[in-house]
C-alpha cells in the first residue's frame, strides 16, 4: 500500500472504515463534474480529487472517506495544477496535455498555458494540485489525447501515451527519466483499418489504435491496450520500458471505438475497464437519410452511430494478464432507453452520452474507485470490491424492474455527427422488451418479448441481453412461457444490442426456439448447460436439444440474449419470469 493509501486509512474515522469495507457491488457514489479521461487524483494526505467545470466555472469534488462522500470545491485561479500524477520517487506532480487546436479536446482540465505554447507539453509542478507549475515541451508532433501518466515501479522511469493525430491513429509514448525535464518519443504502428465484410455494409470510423492505455507486469514488460475500429482492443508490449513495442496484435478483449483503461493494484493484480460490447453492422451509408457527410460515409472522419456505448465492464487477472476473469458489468447507462437521447441534457460540456471512458483509483481495504462516462446524464463516480467480480452465479426475477438487463431498441432517428441540435452519433431510443402482467392473473409481472411492427423503429426484433459473471463451463436457466410467437436463445462472451440479428451468427450457441416442440400457454423451465465443446439444453430437466460450439470462447461465457424473431408475424409473444445463471 503506498504512502497516500496509508494517509487516506488512517485519516478515516472508525465509522467511515467500517463503511468502506462494507462496500461489495458496484455502488454509485456522485456525478463527476466533466467527462472520464484523467482529472482525479489522491493527494498525500488521502484526499481524492476529481477536477471539472461547470460552463466556465473550474471546480473539484473532494472526498475524505475513500470516495463514499464529496464536496464541490471553486477554483477561481485556472493557472494553478490541476488533476496529475505524483512521482513517487521524488514528489513532483506530472501531466501533460495538447496545446492549440484541440488543446482540451480530451475533457482534463488545464492549467493556462504560457503564451505562445504549442505542442505537446508537460505540466509540471512541486506543489501539487492548487499549486503554482512549469511547462516543458515532450514534442512538436500533433497529437491529441494523452492519458494519465504511468510511473514504472522496475526503473525511475514515467510514461505517457497519447495517439498522433493523424490517418489512421497510432499510439504515441513519451518517456522521462529526469522527472519531467526532458522527453523521448516512441511512435507505434497502428492497428489494421476497417474493412467492409459480412455482417458489416459501410466503413466504421477509422480510428487505427488510440487512447491507449498501459500497464507494467511483474517482471518489468509493459502491456498495452489501445481502441480500435474492429472488434478486438488490440495490444502491444515492450521489454525495454517502453523504448520499443511489439506489433499490434488483437487482444482477448472485445471492444470497438471505445476507450479501455488498466489499473494495476498494490496487490499484484490488474483491472481492466473497457466496454465488453458489440455494436450493430454498419449500414450502407450512402443511403442513409438525412444523407450523411463524405467523410461520415468514408469512415476518415466521423461515425454514423454509436451503439455500443451503453454498459460498461470489468475483468481481473491474477497472473499478469495470462488470463482474465469477470467480464461484469459495472454500469448500465441510466438513459439507455431514453426517447430523446440524442438531444437529452444538450451539450452539457460533452457531446457523447456514453459509459465508456475510464479513470480508476485504488482505495483501502482492496476497494476501487472509478470514474466512467461523458455526458452528465450518463457519467458516474462509483466504489466496488474486485472480489464481487468473482462471483460464480446470479440471478434475475426483476423485482427491480429493468435495472440489471438491456431491452433498448432505437427509433428512427438522425446520424452523424453534430448537426443543428445537440447529438453525437446518437440515435434516440425506447423500450423493447416491457414488463407486462403475468398472464396467470397473480399480480406479479414477467418481461414481454415480441417483435413489434411500429414504423416508427429502426428494427422490429425486441430482446433481452444479460450479463453475469464470465464461466468457462456453466448452467443458464429461464423460467418462460410462450403465447405464440416463440423466441431464439443465444449465450454469448459479450453485450450484444437486444435487437441485432446477428448476435447468434456470432456466438458459440445459439438455438430457435420458434419453431421447436415446446409447450405453450404454460410455464416451462429451459436449462442451457455449457462447455467449451457443447451445449447440453434441457426442457422441464428433460434433454431437449445438443449443440456444438460454433467458435471459441477463451475468456468463458457472460450473457445470455434473449430475441423475438426478426419480423413480426401479428402473434402473440413470449413472457419471462426469472434468469439464474451459475459457474460448473
Amino acid at each position: 500500500m503506498n504512502a497516500s493509501l496509508q494517509a487516506l486509512a488512517q485519516s478515516m474515522s472508525p465509522e467511515d472504515q467500517q463503511r468502506l469495507q462494507s462496500v461489495y457491488a458496484p455502488r454509485v457514489v456522485a456525478v463527476p463534474p466533466s467527462n472520464a479521461w484523467m482529472d482525479m487524483c489522491m493527494m498525500p494526505d488521502g484526499e481524492i480529487r476529481c477536477y471539472g467545470h461547470h460552463e466556465e466555472e473550474r471546480v473539484y469534488l473532494s472526498s475524505r472517506d475513500g470516495g463514499l462522500s464529496w464536496k464541490e470545491f471553486s477554483v477561481p485561479d485556472k493557472s494553478r495544477m490541476c488533476s496529475a500524477l505524483r512521482n513517487p520517487d521524488s514528489g513532483r506532480w506530472i501531466s501533460s496535455y495538447y496545446v492549440e487546436g484541440e488543446g482540451g479536446f480530451q475533457g482534463a482540465e488545464m492549467p493556462t498555458p504560457p503564451a505562445g505554447a504549442h505542442g505537446w507539453q508537460a505540466v509540471l509542478s512541486d506543489e501539487g494540485p492548487g499549486g503554482s507549475v512549469s511547462w516543458v515541451k515532450i514534442s512538436d508532433l500533433d497529437v491529441r489525447c494523452p492519458r494519465y501518466p504511468l510511473a514504472l515501479r522496475h526503473r525511475k522511469r514515467i510514461l505517457i501515451c497519447a495517439n498522433l493525430h493523424e490517418t489512421p491513429m497510432r499510439p504515441v509514448v513519451a518517456r522521462t527519466d529526469d522527472d519531467g525535464e526532458t522527453w523521448s518519443v516512441s511512435c507505434l504502428e497502428s492497428a489494421p483499418m476497417h474493412e467492409i465484410a459480412w455482417p458489416h455494409q459501410g466503413y466504421r470510423w477509422q480510428n487505427g489504435a488510440c487512447e491507449a492505455t498501459i500497464v507494467e507486469r511483474e517482471d518489468g514488460s509493459l502491456l498495452m491496450l489501445a481502441r480500435t475500429s474492429q472488434d478486438y482492443h488490440y495490444q502491444y508490449e515492450s521489454f525495454d520500458g517502453g523504448e520499443t513495442w511489439t506489433s499490434p496484435k488483437p487482444s482477448v478483449f472485445h471492444g470497438t471505438l471505445t476507450m479501455p483503461t488498466m489499473l494495476k493494484m498494490s496487490g499484484g493484480e490488474i483491472l481492466t475497464f473497457w466496454c465488453n460490447t458489440q455494436p450493430l453492422p454498419e449500414l450502407d451509408k450512402t443511403k442513409i437519410w438525412p444523407p450523411l457527410n463524405a467523410g461520415e460515409i468514408s469512415g476518415l472522419a466521423g461515425e454514423d452511430v454509436f451503439t455500443n456505448r451503453d454498459a460498461n465492464h470489468c475483468a481481473i487477472s491474477y497472473d499478469d494478464g495470462a488470463s482474465w476473469k469477470g467480464f461484469r458489468e459495472l454500469l448500465l447507462n441510466p438513459i439507455r432507453n431514453a426517447s430523446d437521447f440524442r438531444t437529452r441534457g444538450g451539450n452539457a460540456g460533452c457531446l457523447d452520452k456514453s459509459v465508456h471512458q475510464f479513470q480508476a483509483l485504488e482505495l483501502p481495504y482492496g476497494k476501487v474507485l472509478l470514474a466512467c462516462g461523458q455526458h452528465a446524464h450518463s457519467r458516474k463516480l462509483l466504489v466496488f470490491d474486485p472480489k464481487w467480480l468473482l462471483e460464480n452465479g446470479r440471478e434475475e426475477d426483476f423485482h427491480e424492474g429493468l435495472l440489471n438487463v438491456s431491452t433498448q431498441v432505437y427509433l428512427k432517428s438522425v446520424s452523424g455527427n453534430l448537426r443543428v441540435r445537440s447529438g453525437h452519433c446518437a440515435w434516440n431510443r425506447t423500450n423493447g422488451a416491457l414488463l407486462m402482467p403475468d398472464p396467470d392473473g397473480n399480480f406479479e409481472e414477467a418481461l414481454y418479448i415480441r417483435a413489434n411492427p411500429d414504423p416508427l423503429l429502426f428494427r422490429q426484433m425486441q430482446g433481452v441481453a444479460w450479463n453475469f459473471p464470465a464461466a468457462m463451463a456453466g448452467q443458464a436457466e429461464i423460467l418462460l412461457r410462450t403465447e405464440g410467437e416463440g423466441v431464439s436463445v443465444t449465450l454469448t462472451d459479450r453485450w450484444f444490442n437486444p435487437c441485432d440479428a446477428t448476435a447468434g451468427k456470432l456466438s458459440p450457441y445459439h438455438y430457435n426456439l420458434d419453431a421447436a416442440p415446446v409447450p405453450k400457454k404454460t410455464w416451462f423451465r429451459l436449462t442451457l448447460r455449457w462447455n467449451v465443446c457443447q451445449c447440453q439444453i434441457l426442457l422441464d430437466g428433460a434433454p431437449f436439444v445438443h449443440l456444438d460450439a460454433a467458435q471459441a470462447f477463451p475468456n468463458g461465457l457472460s450473457y445470455l440474449l434473449i430475441q423475438s424473431q426478426e419480423e413480426s408475424r401479428g402473434e402473440q409473444g413470449t413472457y419471462v419470469k426469472h434468469l439464474s445463471m451459475k459457474a460448473l
